[in-house]
């Protein structure tokens, strides 16, 4: 019959929307997030990340033969735009100078405010969006742990590099160290540089501000902020140009991986409120049940103006309820 196919055919672009849509819309339902919770996974995630990079700082010697290998695979690519970059942020101050600000700054300030403003205003994006970029950090890590690289401003001075942050110290807080704040150089892992993930983070607030932004603004800064990202990280020497097409990589993987993250979480969330049954009604964000909800007062007791729910079995199930009120006076004539 011809009402029968109309749902039918009313959900098929649903059902077109994508793997991705209908992950949002189900956790969303599933899963009531607080940011109470979501703060401590945040911090987890990242201390696990730093730890692991302090952890995994590998063979100085084998961190420098990477990074040479990396550098002859470009120049048979002819994909080394490394060293005109370095040499115009070393000449040009006016650029190198914001360009190592971008550096050490934008990476800790840009994702964070823009995981915080999914949260606030994009909530049913939130969850697959947290869980893609956590996942692709992990795997970041797996790369420093693998694969120990020496960044380009580290080499010996007659591979043509300078270091940058090095050189205009003397205008931020950093010192010789990577974009650690002086005296705080030893507590990070300078051969860490394969996977860029200044570019893959940078890639992943681009495609969030693409896709959830309203204004053109943001599309222009979704465009702007991953591009100059991967400008500044060559230009400044501390990444190749293989690092940011291995932190795209990093990033698309992840992307692919989060479905199944975020199913293998649902089922470890569901094991655990059955073992801990009294957690199942906080999770949902379920409150006390309302105790005088369907009770009935007597006709001496009701309220002036009460309106009484007809719910017998006479009552047709679209019938409005009446007014008590005016019921009484009606009667009283």
């Amino acid at each position: 019959m011809p009402q029968t196919d109309a749902p039918r055919t009313e959900a098929a672009p649903h059902a077109r929307s994508g793997r991705w849509g209908g992950l949002r819309s189900s956790a969303a339902s599933k899963v009531r997030l607080r940011w109470w919770t979501e703060v401590p996974l945040i911090i987890l995630v990242y201390a696990v990340y730093t730890a692991g990079r302090l952890l995994a700082r590998g063979d100085t010697s084998g961190a420098v033969d990477h990074g040479l290998e990396i550098l002859r695979v470009e120049k048979v690519l002819h994909l080394n735009a490394e060293h005109p970059l370095n040499r115009l942020f070393t000449r040009e101050a006016w650029l190198g100078i914001p360009a190592d600000f971008w550096y050490a700054s934008l990476h800790y300030v840009v994702t964070p405010a823009i995981l915080i403003w999914l949260f606030r205003s994009r909530a049913v994006r939130y969850r697959a969006a947290r869980t893609w970029l956590m996942t692709s950090t992990l795997i970041g890590l797996i790369g420093f742990t693998l694969l120990p690289t020496c960044p380009p401003r580290l080499l010996a001075p007659e591979h043509g590099f300078v270091d940058t942050m090095a050189q205009y110290s003397g205008y931020g807080w950093w010192g010789a160290e990577a974009s650690a704040p002086r005296g705080m150089g030893g507590m990070t892992n300078q051969y860490a540089a394969m996977p860029s993930l200044h570019v893959g983070w940078a890639l992943w607030c681009g495609v969030m501000l693409w896709r959830h932004g309203r204004t053109p603004a943001a599309k222009v800064a979704a465009v702007v902020y991953p591009l100059f990202t991967t400008i500044v990280v060559m230009g400044t020497a501390n990444h190749y140009f293989l690092d940011a097409v291995a932190g795209v990589a990093v990033m698309g993987t992840g992307l692919l991986l989060t479905p199944f993250v975020m199913r293998a979480a649902d089922r470890l969330r569901t094991l655990l409120q059955l073992r801990a049954p009294w957690v199942r009604g906080a999770s949902r964000g379920e409150g006390s049940a309302v105790v005088s909800a369907g009770c009935q007062t007597s006709t001496g007791e009701r309220i002036p103006r009460q309106r009484e729910s007809r719910t017998g079995p006479g009552v047709e199930p679209g019938a409005s309820p009446t007014d008590t009120g005016d019921s009484a006076a009606t009667a009283a004539r």
